[in-house]
C-alpha cells in the first residue's frame, strides 16, 4: 500500500465514523508516523509504506476512530505559528484562540504596555506567542493546575523563550506579585452540562451552570492587580458576551468595553480598558 491508497483509506474510515476534517486527520497522523513535512508527503504519494508503517497508522486511525483528539495522538498542536507540544494536562489551543493573542498586541502595540499576566496559562500557547512577538515585555504565567504549569514550561524551554516568562502556580490572580498593564485569561467556560471531558481535562473546560463561574471569581480580583488605564482580555463562548459585559460593568463602572468576533462570526473576545 503507498501512501496515497493509505491517506485515501483512513480518510474513508474516519470519515464514516463521523470524524470533521477526515482527509486533514488522515494527513496528520500519516505524516506523524513518516515524520515528513506536508509538501514532501503530497509529493510522494506513489512511496510504498512499510508492513510497520502500515500497522502504525491503523492503530492511530483506531484511536482517533474512538474519538482520542489528534494532538494527543501525535503530542502536538501548531498554535499563532509555533509548534506546541500537547498532552492529557492541558487543553489542545484553538485556533479561534489566536485572536486573544492577536488583540493582546494590538493593544500592547497601541498602548504602554510593559508587564501582562496570562491567567490558566495551559500549555503556554498565549503567554509564549506574545512572548515570541515582544521581546521587551515582562509576562507571568498562572495556572492552578502544577501539571499545567510544568507542560507550559515544558514549551517554553522547546521554544527558547524561558528567561522571558515567570510561571506562577495558584487560584487565577492571587499569585501575581505586582500589578501590570494587562491581564489575558482563556478561562473554563463551557456550561457544566456541556463539558465533554473523556480526554481533555475538566478542569480546564468547565465553567459552570452557565460558563461564567469563573470569570466571576476573577473579575473581582482584578482591582489591585491592575494598573491605571490596564487592559483585561477575556476570551468567552458563544452568547456570553452580555453577561460578562454586565459582570465587568458591575465592578467596573467607568470603563471602556469591546466585542470581538472570531472568523466564524462569534462573538470571542471581551476587551476592557479602564479609563483611569
Amino acid at each position: 500500500m503507498n501512501c496515497g491508497q493509505a491517506l485515501t483509506r483512513a480518510r474513508k474510515t474516519l470519515e464514516e465514523c463521523g470524524i470533521d476534517n477526515s482527509s486533514l486527520e488522515a494527513e496528520i497522523l500519516l505524516r506523524h508516523i513518516l515524520g515528513i513535512s506536508r509538501a514532501v508527503l503530497l509529493s510522494g504519494l506513489e512511496k510504498e509504506l512499510s508492513s510497520t508503517q502500515s500497522e502504525k497508522l491503523a492503530n492511530l486511525i483506531e484511536r482517533r476512530k474512538w474519538g482520542e483528539p489528534s494532538a494527543y495522538i501525535t503530542g502536538h498542536r501548531e498554535f499563532y505559528g509555533l509548534d506546541f507540544k500537547v498532552d492529557r494536562r492541558v487543553l489542545i489551543p484553538r485556533p479561534e484562540t489566536e485572536l486573544l493573542v492577536e488583540k493582546a498586541l494590538e493593544y500592547s502595540r497601541k498602548y504602554k504596555v510593559s508587564k501582562v499576566a496570562d491567567i490558566g496559562t495551559g500549555s503556554g500557547c498565549i503567554a509564549i506567542s506574545i512572548a515570541s512577538k515582544l521581546p521587551a515585555i515582562k509576562i507571568y504565567a498562572i495556572d492552578v493546575s502544577l501539571p499545567a504549569l510544568e507542560a507550559a514550561e515544558e514549551n517554553c524551554i522547546a521554544l527558547n523563550l524561558k528567561k522571558r516568562i515567570e510561571f506562577l502556580w495558584g487560584d487565577l490572580l492571587k499569585p501575581l506579585p505586582e500589578p501590570v498593564d494587562m491581564i489575558i485569561a482563556n478561562l473554563p467556560y463551557v456550561r457544566k452540562t456541556e463539558v465533554n471531558s473523556e480526554f481533555e481535562p475538566a478542569q480546564a473546560l468547565n465553567g459552570g451552570e452557565d460558563g461564567l463561574d469563573t470569570i466571576r471569581n476573577l473579575v473581582p480580583q482584578i482591582t489591585g492587580k491592575l494598573k491605571p488605564r490596564g487592559i483585561v482580555l477575556l476570551e468567552i463562548g458563544m452568547g456570553q458576551a452580555d453577561a460578562v459585559t454586565t459582570i465587568l460593568h458591575n465592578v467596573f463602572p467607568k470603563c471602556e468595553i469591546e466585542i470581538d468576533k472570531d472568523l466564524a462570526g462569534i462573538e470571542r473576545i471581551v476587551s476592557l480598558r479602564l479609563t483611569s
